[in-house]
C-alpha cells in the first residue's frame, strides 16, 4: 500500500505520542512544544488505513524561519518502510533543518542518513545514583511558594526557584524546571564567581535531585559539551550522561 501524509495535531498525534513516550521512557528534551500554541506542525503517517505514525516540526520560538525536524515516529510493526515514510515526509513538510534527541534510535537514524553539518547541541543527564555530598556551611531555600509550585507541576509549566545562602549571603541558585513530559523535571544551578570551585554547585544539584523526588518527579539535566565544569558538577552529584541534543541541516 502507497504512503500518504495528513496534517495533524498535537492532540490528533496524542494517542501516538504516548506510545512513543513510553518507548522513550527518559525525560523528552522538547516535550513540551506540542503544548504551545503556534509552535508545531505535526504530520500523521499513513500505509492505507490508519496513522501508523507521527511527525513533529518545531515552526516557531527557536526555529521560527527554520522549520526543523524535532520528531519522527512509526509503530514498530512498520518500521520496514520508516526511510519510505521519512520521505514522504521531508516531500511534504519543506523542512531545513532536524533537531534530536540521540536516544531516539529511529529519528537518529534518519539524521544521520538526511542531514549534514551534524554536532552536538547539548549533553543530557539522568540520575544514577545518590550522594551525600557536604553543604559546605550553606543552606538551599525555596523562595517559590509552595502552592505555585503544585500548580506549575500539574501544569507542566514554570520553575521552582531556590537561593543558596551563604553565612546569611546569596551565594548562587537553583531552579526545578517543569515544562517536560511526566514525571520529568530538570535541574539547573549558578554559584557565584567568588564561591565557585568549592562544591557548591554539586550541593545544589544533589538537593533539587531529593526535592525533585519529593514531589513526585525524576530529575533530568543538560548542559553545553564544551561546559566541562558544569558536566564535572551534574556528574559528582551523581548524574550520568545518557544522551545528545543533536543538530544537523537538511
Amino acid at each position: 500500500m502507497q504512503v500518504h501524509l495528513k496534517p495533524g495535531s498535537a492532540p490528533n498525534a496524542l494517542p501516538l505520542r504516548v506510545r512513543y513516550r513510553e518507548e522513550m521512557n527518559c525525560q523528552i528534551v522538547h516535550d513540551s512544544i506540542h503544548l504551545r500554541s503556534g509552535w508545531t506542525e505535526t504530520f500523521l503517517l499513513h500505509i492505507g488505513g490508519p496513522a501508523v505514525g507521527f511527525a513533529t516540526v518545531a515552526i516557531d520560538g527557536p526555529w521560527k524561519d527554520k522549520r526543523t525536524v524535532l520528531e519522527f515516529w512509526v509503530l514498530p510493526a512498520y518500521r520496514t518502510r520508516a526511510f519510505e515514510l521519512f520521505e514522504a515526509f521531508l516531500a511534504t513538510a519543506d523542512c531545513k533543518s532536524m533537531e534530536v534527541q540521540s536516544n531516539d534510535t529511529l529519528v537518529t537514524v534518519m539524521l544521520h542518513t538526511f542531514a549534514r553539518e551534524i554536532g552536538t547541541e547539548k549533553i543530557v543527564f539522568r540520575d544514577g545514583y545518590t550522594t551525600s555530598l557536604p553543604s559546605g556551611g550553606a543552606v538551599l531555600r525555596c523562595v517559590t511558594p509552595e502552592a505555585e509550585t503544585r500548580a506549575m507541576l500539574e501544569e507542566r509549566a514554570g520553575a521552582t526557584e531556590y537561593v543558596l545562602e551563604l553565612d546569611g549571603e546569596p551565594a548562587g541558585q537553583g531552579s526545578i524546571l517543569f515544562h517536560y513530559n511526566l514525571p520529568y523535571v530538570d535541574l539547573s544551578m549558578e554559584v557565584n564567581e567568588s564561591v565557585r570551585r568549592l562544591g557548591f554547585g554539586s550541593y545544589i544539584i544533589q538537593e533539587l535531585k531529593r526535592l525533585a523526588y519529593e514531589l513526585g518527579a525524576i530529575p533530568g539535566a543538560r548542559c553545553d559539551p564544551t561546559n566541562v565544569p558544569s558536566r564535572r558538577t551534574l556528574q559528582k552529584a551523581g548524574m550520568v550522561p545518557y544522551a545528545n541534543m543533536l543538530v544537523g541541516v537538511l
